[in-house]
């Protein structure tokens, strides 16, 4: 079988090389109104599941660095003049930030969503139904492993 004579090398490399190939397509794509960095869209589909968080529970959730995390959440705040995250001091300790999710975030993270997923659809057409089933098994697996990994990883800082 030629796939059994593939170095794990090898194919860490033709897997780097699509993340390439789709990063590189992504930013030849026009910007839109909403267009969002990916960071910026972690936040709003963070806020989207739960809110209000604080801005270090945004911050430990993404993995950014903490001036990192305000700069973002300083910028959706004034996104495109409609502000996507609203801030508020919480009422519990004053030295923290409650961040909520506006009606505009909500739209912009649905609409940068929306064409993901429709660029994945456009994608997996390609490949015959049963190879769909076994692409969705092992991205499952690779799906796990990345998730303990990174979870285990969080877990040590």
């Amino acid at each position: 079988m030629p796939d059994s004579q593939e170095t794990l090398d090898q194919m860490a490399m033709e897997i780097f090389e699509l993340y390439r190939l789709i990063a590189t397509a992504r930013s030849r794509q026009p910007a839109g109104p909403d267009d969002l960095s990916e960071t910026e869209f972690l936040t709003l589909d963070i806020l989207s599941k739960d809110q209000p968080l604080t801005i270090g529970e945004i911050q430990k959730q993404i993995g950014v660095l903490p001036a990192q995390m305000s700069r973002v959440i300083r910028g959706l705040e004034e996104q495109q003049g409609r502000g996507y995250v609203e801030c508020q001091i919480n009422a519990q300790d004053r030295r923290r930030i409650n961040v909520s999710l506006t009606s505009a975030g909500a739209s912009a993270h649905q609409a940068y969503r929306s064409a993901r997923l429709g660029s994945m659809y456009e994608i997996l057409r390609v490949l015959e139904p049963h190879d769909r089933v076994e692409f969705m098994r092992m991205l499952r697996q690779i799906q796990t492993a990345f998730a303990s990994r990174f979870l285990a990883d969080n877990n040590k800082v």
